[in-house]
């Protein structure tokens, strides 16, 4: 069951506006992702909410990258602001949460990936921690 106070409708935009979004269902409860993909991606932690849909304008210059078997990765093609992850199936979209153009709303509450994470950086507060394969198996993906 969702907390619908954890829940809003929100858009957001890329860096240089060519690509912007509307989405439905944001959870407002916002996981960091240390797994070495998302480092090497984004340059650190990523920082990501799920939303239960999300409507793309500008889609021609977003570019989709097949990082895994299971999931692609969006970016504007324009300025590369990363955008998205995409599990294939479910279709689900997981929306990096520095898009979104209201921030006010977003609260960290838990890591994904803690094993994978570099020593140089922590983050603060009490939430779930979880290792790759203990979110790997949360999301039903056998482990390769």
């Amino acid at each position: 069951m969702t907390d619908n106070s954890s829940v809003k409708n929100l858009d957001g935009s890329c860096l240089c506006g060519a690509v912007t979004f509307a989405a439905t269902g944001v959870q407002t409860h916002v996981h960091a992702c240390h797994c070495s993909t998302c480092r090497n991606w984004s340059g650190s932690a990523a920082l990501a909410a799920s939303v239960d849909s999300i409507a793309i304008e500008g889609e021609d210059n977003v570019t989709r990258f097949r990082s895994s078997e299971w999931a692609e990765r969006g970016f504007c093609s324009k300025c590369g602001s990363n955008l998205f992850y995409h599990f294939i199936e479910p279709d689900q979209y997981i929306v990096w949460s520095g898009t979104f153009n209201d921030q006010t709303p977003f609260k960290l509450t838990g890591e994904i990936y803690i094993d994978e994470k570099p020593a140089g950086y922590d983050f603060a507060g009490e939430h779930p921690r979880m290792t790759g394969a203990e979110f790997m198996a949360s999301m039903g993906i056998p482990e390769s």
